[in-house]
């Protein structure tokens, strides 16, 4: 929420969910045994529940946000703030993702909301760009738009390049071109790989 107790539309999305009665807040530590159980669901294809248990249990700054129906934790997306390579650029930049929502509940709006309230909430604390990996059909609703000037921390396949993409929050400036520094959680090379 920011300003006046309302909330922005940073990407100017409908929160038009078909489920009634979602709840979206952060996550606190003993929720961690339900948000991975969310990802195999989501990725069968994919392990992601040491990196989103390590950025959880870990000292890396994140928001940890869950969407709830009916008490029943049904998505969630983790945000890994990082600094810019200059030193006025301390929690400039974020990256986004994993993002999961149950499979028999996606299409709902579920995930976009809580991409949403992550970028006011990082828009609020001051963070200028956030990053994801992704699929740019999706992503491209929030703004996001391919990223050539800073890169991820190891090469991208080619056929990667424009699913590495940033968004500008409240039109700020851009961090300066490089890498991003990202922490140890995510330097693990095969989380970068397909």
């Amino acid at each position: 929420m920011i300003g006046a107790g309302r909330p922005i539309n940073l990407c100017g999305c409908k929160e038009d969910w078909s489920i009634k009665n979602i709840t979206i807040r952060e996550t606190a530590k003993n929720e961690l045994s339900q948000i991975l159980a969310i990802y195999p669901a989501a990725f069968p294809d994919e392990e992601l529940r040491p990196v989103v248990s390590s950025l959880i249990k870990g000292t890396a700054e994140v928001l940890s946000l869950a969407a709830f129906h009916e008490g029943a934790l049904i998505g969630h997306v983790v945000f890994t703030v990082f600094n810019g390579d200059d030193a006025g650029d301390k929690g400039a930049g974020a990256l986004l993702g994993p993002l999961g929502v149950l499979p028999e509940l996606q299409g709902q709006g579920i995930g976009s909301g809580l991409v949403q309230r992550g970028l006011e909430r990082l828009d609020s604390q001051g963070t200028r760009q956030v990053f994801v990996l992704g699929d740019p059909k999706y992503y491209s609703r929030f703004g996001f738009r391919p990223e050539r000037l800073m890169l991820p921390p190891y090469p991208l396949p080619q056929k990667w390049a424009d699913a590495w993409q940033s968004l500008l929050l409240s039109n700020a400036a851009p961090l300066a071109a490089g890498h991003c520094l990202l922490p140890e959680e995510w330097m693990d090379r095969t989380l970068w790989l397909p």
